[in-house]
């Protein structure tokens, strides 16, 4: 097979190589400043901060923080929703070289305690409606700095909060005062290279502890320039004066964070800043808004948006600009939804530990069913024997998808062990097996860790739930393999309804039997309501597996 030949199946606008600028990430924030001073960075329940507006705050907090003693390589905890506060904190943090940690408002006290005691943090920046949250996590884990805002801090004719409001703890800061009350707004003199950390992206571990992917300048600078680029089709003709982004995925995330936040800052764009995802709120949203130029979102999400009852008195057909779907597979029937909409999509695949990016099919470009797409500028991709990790596999055949570029993290936050493990000669290595064709287009076929081995044959989850998605009364389903005495593991299936349906195991069970092989059939079906989800919509298999061996232990 040719060297790269995804290549020549790029858009035609899109570099094959880019030439990244060797700055800070906060230093896109003083372009897009002087570039469009008066136009809208952030637009928050109809209030908006201009870029300039939004420059002039960071400069204040960096310069507020600088003055409570942060300095380079402190880490800083922003524990915060989509808002304003959000950005202002994250970019004044890393004028000082200081490193965010991104925790979601919705970890527990203990999740949090796990955490803000690996990376040790310097500060903490949270919101009111997490503070019982906060009290338990700093009564067992020192902080020496804990700064709170209200969401609605930044909402015109909205009563701004202060600390005695709040009824904050002595000693701790309030983020609209602290503002307030610091004239500086000089560029802190702090010196940063591309390879000094930025953030700390908190993942999975292999041991079922999450560990914090470092990822760096230079990466998010790769990042935002590669998904800048990969856009260009639509959005690049799009005059900057009109371009807006659908902030809805989460900043704490990596998705969210790459792709909205600071992709809106190379780009221009103004983000439409959306704190928690509600259907009936983000219907209501985008029927008062002209346009979306771009929209990076979730399978659910795209689901629920385009089956809502109004969601014909929306105009999606015109008002969407580039849908671009990650962090789970889009089903057949979706993407079929779209294309009949005439809405450009693009389906990628990435990591927290690769930035977020990393695979993605072209906007206009040669789509395949079933295919993630191709690798994107600068990534290099090889498919490796799932055993011995180094060989690669036929052209067809399943194997561990391996990267290596400019977006692979530095390694794990104070965690040689698992650095090791998934980075070695600079690969990384993914723990997805997907197989490849002579185009270099990528199928997923399942998480490594995922695969289920019953009655010696090797069964891909995925590929059961493909199958499931095509019933016509199923609204969510996985799949996942569960022990069992005589094979080893067998396949069990979960199962939402769609809203009212009813549905039986036997039903399930016999769909399937015409479309899978026996080995592939679930033997055991479970009917829920809902199927547990991560920030992003992306359903946990890692949860359903450890109710299920909870149920074993106590049989």
């Amino acid at each position: 097979m040719e060297a790269r030949p995804w290549h020549r199946h790029y858009d035609y606008n899109v570099p094959t190589t880019i030439r990244y600028p060797r700055i800070p990430v906060q230093d896109f924030v003083h372009v897009a400043a002087k570039t469009f001073p008066d136009k809208a960075a952030l637009s928050f329940f109809g209030s908006e901060i201009t870029f300039w507006e939004l420059r002039c705050r960071i400069l204040q907090f960096a310069n507020a923080l600088q003055a409570l003693g942060i300095a380079k390589g402190d880490r800083i905890g922003l524990h915060l929703p989509n808002c304003p506060q959000y950005p202002i904190a994250y970019y004044a943090a890393l004028h000082l070289g200081a490193i965010v940690v991104n925790l979601n408002p919705l970890y527990t006290p203990v999740e949090l305690q796990m955490m803000a005691r690996t990376t040790g943090l310097a500060a903490l920046v949270t919101f009111d409606m997490a503070l019982p949250a906060i009290r338990a996590l700093c009564q067992q884990v020192e902080i020496p700095r804990v700064i709170v805002t209200a969401v609605t801090d930044f909402i015109a004719g909205f009563q701004v909060s202060t600390a005695k409001s709040l009824d904050l703890e002595a000693g701790w800061l309030h983020f609209s005062e602290l503002l307030d009350k610091t004239t500086a707004t000089g560029i802190p003199k702090v010196a940063l290279a591309p390879q000094d950390p930025a953030m700390i992206l908190f993942t999975g571990g292999t041991t079922g502890i999450p560990k914090g992917a470092v990822i760096t300048h230079a990466n998010i600078v790769a990042g935002i320039m590669a998904c800048a680029q990969w856009g260009n089709p639509t959005i690049g003709p799009i005059p900057a004066e009109r371009r807006k982004v659908l902030a809805l995925l989460p900043y704490f995330h990596a998705y969210g964070n790459i792709v909205v936040m600071n992709w809106s800052m190379v780009t221009f764009a103004t983000q439409i800043q959306v704190p928690r995802f509600n259907i009936d709120e983000l219907v209501d949203l985008l029927s008062k808004v002209d346009e979306i130029s771009f929209f990076p979102t979730v399978p659910t999400l795209i689901t629920a948006l385009v089956n809502h009852p109004k969601a014909g008195s929306l105009d999606l057909e015109r008002k969407l600009g580039l849908l671009n779907s990650g962090a789970a597979p889009m089903a057949t029937e979706l993407i079929d939804k779209i294309k009949a909409m005439g809405i450009p999509f693009s389906e990628g695949y990435g990591m927290s530990e690769s930035t977020s990016l990393g695979v993605a099919n072209p906007v206009l470009g040669l789509k395949k069913v079933g295919s993630i797409g191709i690798p994107i500028c600068d990534n290099d991709l090889r498919l490796v024997d799932i055993d011995d990790g180094v060989t690669d596999v036929p052209v067809g055949q399943p194997g561990e998808i391996i990267m290596k570029g400019p977006l692979i993290m530095q390694g794990y936050w104070n965690n040689p062990e698992e650095t090791a493990g998934q980075l070695k000669d600079g690969w990384l290595y993914t723990g997805d097996i997907a197989t490849c064709d002579d185009e270099g287009y990528l199928y997923i076929v399942d998480r490594k860790k995922d695969m289920i081995i019953a009655g010696g044959f090797n069964i891909y989850p995925r590929e059961i739930d493909e199958v499931l998605f095509q019933h016509p009364k199923v609204a969510e389903a996985v799949s996942l393999g569960v022990k069992d005495a005589y094979r080893g593991e067998t396949v069990k299936a979960y199962i939402v309804p769609k809203a009212g349906e009813k549905v039986t195991e036997e039903e399930i069970v016999s769909f399937c039997k015409g479309r899978l092989a026996p080995y592939k059939v679930p033997k055991i079906v479970e009917f829920r309501s809902e199927l547990p989800k991560s920030a992003v919509g992306k359903i946990l298999r890692k949860i359903l597996r450890d109710e299920e061996e909870k149920k074993k232990q106590k049989e």
